[in-house]
C-alpha cells in the first residue's frame, strides 16, 4: 500500500501518529474566472505571469492559469481558527472586499478588483507542516509519498517537485537488485525521502518568515536579485 492521499491522508496513521503542525499562516484562496474581461486592470499587470506583493507582515500572491483563470491568495499570519472564528461568510466576495480593505488598509485599491470579480466562495486554507525531524518504524507493505509523508507551505516551491520525486525514488528501490527485501528497499527509501523532505520544509519556513516580516518587499528584492 502506498499512501498518495494528501495532507489529510487516512492511510497516514496506519504508519505513524505523528501529525502537522499550524506554521501560523493562513491563505485566503479566490479564483477569478475570465480575467481578460472580468479583472482587466490585474490582467494587465500580471502580463501571464505570477506577481507577489509584500508589505506590512502580509502578502498577495496571484498567478495566471492556462484556462484564462487567475488564483490568487491573501497570506498573512493568524490563528489556526482564525476561519472559524472570523464571523466570515466566505460566499460572499463583498463581505471579502470589505475584510481586506479593514486588514489591509495600506493597499493599493487596485487590489480591489481582484475581491469585486472573484468566483464564491472564498477557501481559507491553513498551511501545516510535517515536523522536520520525524520519523517512524519501517513496514514492508505500507509506505507514504507527497503530502501523506511531508506536507510543507509553498514558499519553497517544492511540495509537488518531492512528490514526484518521492515517486520516482520509491519505484527504482522497489525494483532495484540493490535490495533483497521489500521491507529493506522501503527503509532506503523512507530514510532518504525523510531527510529531502526536512530540509524543502525548513527552506519553505524560512522564506515564509521572509515574506511575512516587516521587511518583506527588500529581503524579497534582495533575495531574487541573488539568483
Amino acid at each position: 500500500m502506498i499512501a498518495a492521499d494528501g495532507a489529510h491522508s487516512k492511510i497516514r496513521p496506519y504508519l505513524t501518529d505523528l501529525k502537522p503542525i499550524y506554521s501560523g499562516i493562513l491563505m485566503l484562496e479566490g479564483n477569478v474566472s475570465n480575467a481578460e474581461k472580468s479583472a482587466p486592470h490585474i490582467k494587465e499587470l500580471i502580463k501571464d505571469g505570477k506577481i507577489m506583493a509584500f508589505g506590512n507582515h502580509k502578502n498577495l500572491l496571484l498567478g495566471q492559469k492556462g484556462s484564462g483563470e487567475l488564483g490568487f491568495y491573501a497570506s498573512f499570519r493568524t490563528n489556526e481558527n482564525w476561519a472559524q472564528e472570523s464571523g466570515l461568510n466566505f460566499s460572499d466576495p463583498k463581505q471579502i472586499l470589505e475584510w481586506f480593505k479593514k486588514e489591509y488598509p495600506e493597499w493599493s485599491s487596485i487590489w480591489y478588483e481582484l475581491f469585486e470579480n472573484a468566483t464564491a466562495p472564498f477557501i481559507p486554507r491553513p498551511i501545516y507542516y510535517m515536523p522536520l525531524d520525524q520519523v517512524w518504524k519501517t513496514q514492508s507493505n505500507l509506505t507514504l509519498l507527497g503530502d501523506a509523508a511531508h506536507v510543507m507551505p509553498p514558499f519553497a516551491g517544492e511540495g509537488a517537485n518531492m512528490a514526484m520525486l518521492d515517486a520516482l525514488e520509491l519505484s527504482q528501490c522497489l525494483t532495484s537488485d540493490q535490495f533483497s527485501t521489500l521491507h529493506e528497499a522501503i527503509s532506503h527509501y523512507e530514510t532518504q525521502m525523510r531527510q529531502r523532505a526536512a530540509e524543502a520544509t525548513k527552506e519553505s519556513l524560512e522564506n515564509g518568515d521572509k515574506m511575512h516580516s516587516e521587511t518583506a518587499l527588500t529581503t524579497m528584492l534582495e533575495f531574487f536579485s541573488g539568483h
